[in-house]
């Protein structure tokens, strides 16, 4: 029943996942963590809202668009039910426009694959990736997933390899013009230092770790199934899922870096994780299974979620 429902891409869908969503939204902020906000604080939060929702349409366009997947709503689906699993990252409002946007840089970079507008596509995720980066400085390190992509794709080009450096300096010239503009010229300066500070009152949590380590655990084991199944579908899908493991590898070290009481990066690697996790649920091919996968799937965060608030 739940495959058959979230197994097309469907408006009841969206609407479904939207609505559970925004009300989710808004219990995590005023039960579970009891925040209260004045009528401009709340405007501030609808848009960070309006931030997420738009994401989970973008995980799912990427998805799709790039034939990484089926066509389905599962990637929304999932994307969802680890927010479930993590409601704190709700709360990090620069891990989720730092998310936002290494989306839209992720999408330019799974569509190099094509042989359009290369240039422009590998401009836009540099930019993209330079602005999440004002987030979270260790966001940079998506920039490595560029010229990884232009290796799998566009090596030939000396040019191409290039561009990521002139976007560099555009950002860096916009950057620094609206920053005297504002009166903060150091702001770049101050802001990305690159600390590498294990957090060791953090992750010494037994609890956070063991969520931490179940995630983790699941998503690798669910992409491992995943490419032993569909391993021999094409070059093409196994270097797309080659450059999503390494979205994931990536978004988990800058979680190692960032993570503390306040900062909740980890939604960064969630669509990594939605790819791997769809991936799998697709390959089962017996209904009663696929059924009772989705159900576990389903129940678990919210588990997960009682046994946090009690």
């Amino acid at each position: 029943m739940i495959s058959s429902i979230f197994g097309k891409t469907k408006p009841i869908n969206y609407i479904l996942l939207i609505g559970f969503l925004f009300g989710f939204y808004w219990f995590v902020h005023l039960i579970m963590f009891q925040r209260t906000y004045n009528l401009e604080q709340l405007a501030g939060q609808s848009v960070i809202l309006g931030c997420i929702l738009f994401s989970l349409f973008l995980v799912n366009f990427i998805a799709n668009k790039n034939k990484i997947t089926g066509s389905n709503s599962m990637g929304m689906l999932f994307y969802t039910l680890l927010i479930v699993f993590f409601p704190s990252v709700l709360l990090d409002v620069n891990a989720i426009f730092c998310s936002f946007f290494i989306l839209l840089a992720v999408r330019r970079i799974l569509s190099l694959r094509s042989y359009r507008n290369v240039k422009h596509k590998i401009f836009d995720a540099s930019m993209w990736i330079l602005i999440a980066s004002l987030f979270y400085d260790w966001a940079l390190l998506y920039l490595i997933l560029v010229f990884v992509a232009i290796n799998l794709y566009h090596s030939k080009n000396i040019r191409n390899w290039l561009i990521p450096f002139v976007a560099i300096i555009a950002m860096l010239l916009i950057g620094m013009a609206v920053l005297v503009v504002l009166g903060n010229p150091d702001y770049l300066l101050d802001h990305y230092k690159f600390q590498v500070s294990f957090n060791a009152s953090y992750f010494g949590d037994y609890e956070t770790v063991a969520f931490f380590l179940l995630y983790v655990l699941v998503i690798l084991l669910s992409g491992f199934m995943g490419y032993m199944r569909l391993g021999k579908v094409g070059l093409g899908w196994l270097m797309r899922m080659r450059l999503v493991l390494y979205i994931f590898l990536v978004g988990l070290l800058i979680t190692f870096f960032k993570s503390s009481s306040d900062n909740y990066p980890i939604i960064i690697t969630f669509f990594p994780a939605v790819i791997f996790m769809t991936t799998y649920v697709e390959t089962i091919k017996k209904e009663r299974i696929r059924e009772l996968v989705l159900i576990t799937t389903i129940i678990l965060p919210f588990i997960v979620l009682l046994a946090r608030i009690f």
